[in-house]
């Protein structure tokens, strides 16, 4: 799997480069929201406890991001819906968007690695970033004031970018990048659409009627789920983590 995995960067290795200016700009902007509006409002807590919440829920987002599965009623097979931006949230509403930005890498990074890519790593770039167009508006909102109406508000407002900013890094970007490294005309991918919904005759109303659905789909699988779990997990997170830390601390050599 590994040699397969650098077999498939050597190849994409210009699109590989563009992946890393993306995720490098999402810390950067992550990092600065947090630097300055939300200096104030981010809990502060130890880095051993950070890396280990980001360690934990990155590989329980790895777990649920493997289990995905297409929605062919509504999009072509090659686009799929998984559930691992519940975990990505809850640590995002837990540490802040900065939080939430690392555990979506971790996920991805170790899905990378035991699994692989099965689309050049265009599939792959997609789910982080439209995952972070999702994740760090909702807890940028939600860090402002957290009351439980900012969390709704946050996630209301990040299902809200992530439909409209998901459905235009496809139209501009996503589509035509795929298309490219797999040698397949966008007019297939297309045709491909309007084998489901009839509407699609181009690339606009492709990502209208095939990716926004699945994009709103997602945030609202996301969005309950979210506020159900989120104080009880966190009450759980912050206790295990507390348990683990104070456990290595009694094993240190003292002196």
């Amino acid at each position: 799997m590994g040699n397969g995995l650098l077999q498939t960067i050597a190849e994409n290795l210009q699109f590989v480069a563009v992946c890393a200016v993306v995720i490098a700009a999402i810390i950067a902007v992550t990092w600065a929201l947090e630097a300055t509006v939300l200096k104030r409002n981010i809990a502060q807590i130890s880095r051993t406890r950070y890396i280990t919440i980001c360690g934990m829920l990155g590989a329980i987002a790895m777990i649920l991001h493997i289990l995905d599965f297409p929605l062919v009623a509504i999009a072509p097979g090659f686009y799929k819906l998984d559930f691992s931006e519940i975990p990505v949230m809850i640590g995002a509403f837990c540490l802040g968007p900065m939080g939430g930005v690392i555990i979506e890498l971790v996920k991805i990074l170790l899905k990378l690695i035991i699994k692989g890519t099965s689309t050049a790593f265009v599939g792959d770039l997609a789910n982080f970033v439209v995952g972070c167009s999702f994740v760090v508006p909702a807890a940028v909102v939600y860090h402002l004031k957290k009351t439980r109406a900012t969390a709704v508000i946050g996630l209301v407002t990040g299902t809200v970018v992530l439909v409209v900013f998901g459905t235009m890094f496809n139209a501009v970007y996503l589509l035509p990048a795929f298309a490219g490294l797999y040698g397949m005309p966008l007019e297939s991918i297309i045709e491909m659409g309007g084998a489901i919904n009839g509407a699609v005759t181009n690339v606009t109303t492709f990502v209208i009627f095939c990716v926004a659905p699945l994009n709103l789909i997602k945030g609202v699988c996301i969005s309950v789920p979210t506020m159900l779990l989120y104080k009880r997990i966190s009450v759980v997170l912050r206790t295990a983590v507390q348990d683990a830390y104070a456990e290595n601390k009694r094993h240190q050599p003292q002196g």
